[in-house]
């Protein structure tokens, strides 16, 4: 493996803003019920809210990205979440800050988080060789991961002694430090693709993504996956919270403790990608993580009282997190190398748009479920789904995982 000096920039910048957002985990709810003393509705449609507005405003992002210099872009990003982060403890201070503005750094962050990805991901692609990719994304992957597991309590502890402007503050300034790393990368950037000679519409530019997703038989099982599983699986997290602290009364540390230690899996699932795929090849490490990942999410509808109950979520957790951490970079690594260099940021972007999309929509549906029969009634179907998102795998493409089989769209 010969990762170079200029990867180790880009994995710096990454883990320093991954970092800053651990620290910051559930900060803007936090100032909604802490400082605004917003009702539990207006705390719901501020997540919900930010992610499908971002959805939008983020459609006409992957052509403007594609035909761009990646690093710029990704700059942009950064120092535009890094402004709106920076703009609630100034407003908090000055006694103007509304939830409004709220909404809109949820809207900033959202968008910003989907512009980074499908930049990072195409540049990653230029700055790293092809036997290297596997590899450097189950970096970026344990460095999720890790921060994640730590960031959350550290950001607990520095909003408690400090309050959360500063954790918020904290957070802003990784950003402008991830910034100032991706500005370091010395190596010169390839050009972007050219445009269409045929002059495609805005229309047609903007749903080439994912068309081109469309016409993979790969990437078009993995997609559905994606979405299924995520809209499903996010839909767990707040009936799962209702469960374990309304209705069983666990303790909040019992609470956290529950989310932060299976995050330890998704790291050592990362690390473990590069021996398993030198053992056992992509395919099958692909499947059979997508399986592990999705197997067990059912038995959280069982979850028992006391310490029963933890050790029941911690472990199903843990393995769920531990096969995440190793299909994650695997699918990243599968989707670059199948998707033609002139399609990756808007194949990227319109998978980022439509999971920003599901997501909220399976979080709602899951909550009316709940409403109407039960919690672990809502828990266990959205299980059931999760569990049914492995029949969407690449079972068939499977076998020509390196071959491309799509047609190029323009």
């Amino acid at each position: 493996m010969a990762l170079g000096s200029d990867f180790r920039r880009l994995w710096a910048a990454y883990a320093i803003s991954e970092t800053g957002t651990g620290l910051s985990f559930g900060a803007l709810p936090l100032v909604a019920v802490l400082v605004l003393h917003v009702p539990e509705f207006q705390v719901s449609l501020l997540a919900a809210l930010g992610g499908l507005v971002a959805a939008v405003l983020a459609l006409p992002a992957g052509p403007w990205i594609e035909f761009r210099r990646k690093r710029p872009v990704m700059m942009s990003a950064d120092l535009a979440q890094a402004a709106a982060l920076f703009s609630i403890p100034i407003a908090a201070a000055a006694g103007f800050l509304t939830y409004a503005q709220l909404c809109a750094v949820a809207v900033v962050q959202a968008a910003g988080v989907i512009v980074f990805k499908s930049a990072s991901g195409a540049h990653l692609k230029a700055l790293v060789a092809a036997e290297d990719r596997t590899a450097a994304n189950a970096r970026f992957e344990a460095t999720f991961w890790t921060a994640y597991s730590a960031g959350p309590p550290l950001g607990g502890a520095l909003t408690s002694a400090l309050g959360i402007g500063w954790t918020l503050a904290a957070d802003a300034t990784s950003f402008v430090l991830s910034a100032i790393g991706v500005r370091r990368i010395r190596s010169p950037e390839p050009p972007p693709p050219p445009r269409s000679p045929t002059g495609a519409g805005k229309p047609a530019e903007i749903s080439a993504g994912w068309r081109y997703i469309a016409g993979h038989r790969g990437l078009r099982a993995l997609f559905l996956n994606s979405q299924v599983f995520g809209s499903a699986l996010m839909a767990t997290a707040p009936l799962l919270a209702v469960l374990m602290l309304q209705q069983l009364k666990l303790p909040a540390w019992q609470y956290g403790l529950a989310w932060g230690l299976p995050c330890l899996g998704g790291v050592l699932g990362a690390l473990a990608l590069k021996p398993l795929t030198n053992r056992f090849g992509d395919r099958k490490v692909l499947l059979a993580s997508g399986v592990l990942r999705a197997a067990f999410q059912c038995f959280l509808a069982a979850t028992p009282a006391g310490p029963l109950g933890i050790v029941v979520v911690i472990a199903v957790e843990f393995v769920s997190l531990f096969a995440s951490g190793v299909f994650n970079p695997s699918f990243a690594t599968y989707r670059m190398t199948e998707t033609d260099d002139a399609y990756l940021s808007r194949v990227i972007t319109c998978w980022g748009i439509s999971s920003r999309t599901a997501q909220p929509i399976g979080i709602l549906l899951g909550g009316a479920l709940a409403a109407v029969t039960s919690v672990r009634f809502a828990l266990l179907i959205c299980g059931i789904i999760v569990l049914a998102s492995a029949a969407l795998l690449p079972w068939g493409a499977a076998s020509k995982i390196n071959e491309r089989q799509a047609v190029p769209v323009r």
